[in-house]
């Protein structure tokens, strides 16, 4: 039995990001409205320049993440605001920034990359019910009811 530090640099474990092995991994399938109530709820209590992002698919299915300072770091890095520990996500993956009652995802360089509703971007804002997905996550994006505009009649 070899020890890791016997091993050869090729086969040495370290903190790297792993990408996705083809293009189907980034297949965009938008969820349906299939949110339950505790979901709702917590959405309609959100305040005037709060957003939520909850977890759609991915190893943390379910959790939920409250977007309410201005800038909103997400990554695999311990002490990123949302962290993901999962070897699809970078470090320091995208950043989430708020100006205003608006949202929006700026990619850090990462190498699986940011998508919003399947497509990749450096940036993009969010509107409400998007889809997020950071590296294996996928999120939905939602905002006040507040700071909806009004619906046409």
């Amino acid at each position: 039995m070899r020890r890791a530090a016997d091993a050869p640099a090729s086969e040495r474990s370290h903190d790297t990001t792993q990408t996705f092995g083809h293009d189907a991994d980034l297949s965009f399938v938008p969820f349906g409205a299939d949110l339950n109530e505790a979901e709702l709820e917590a959405i309609d209590a959100l305040p005037s320049r709060v957003a939520l992002l909850i977890v759609r698919s991915g190893p943390t299915t379910g959790a939920r993440y409250l977007l309410d300072t201005d800038v909103t770091t997400v990554g695999r890095h311990p002490e990123a605001d949302i962290f993901f520990d999962d070897v699809t996500v970078s470090r320091r993956h995208a950043e989430i920034t708020r100006s205003g009652t608006s949202f929006e995802i700026v990619d850090q360089r990462s190498l699986n990359g940011s998508y919003v509703n399947g497509e990749r971007v450096d940036r993009s804002v969010l509107a409400n019910g998007a889809e997020v997905r950071i590296g294996k996550f996928r999120l939905n994006f939602f905002v006040s009811p507040v700071d909806l505009p009004p619906a046409d009649n």
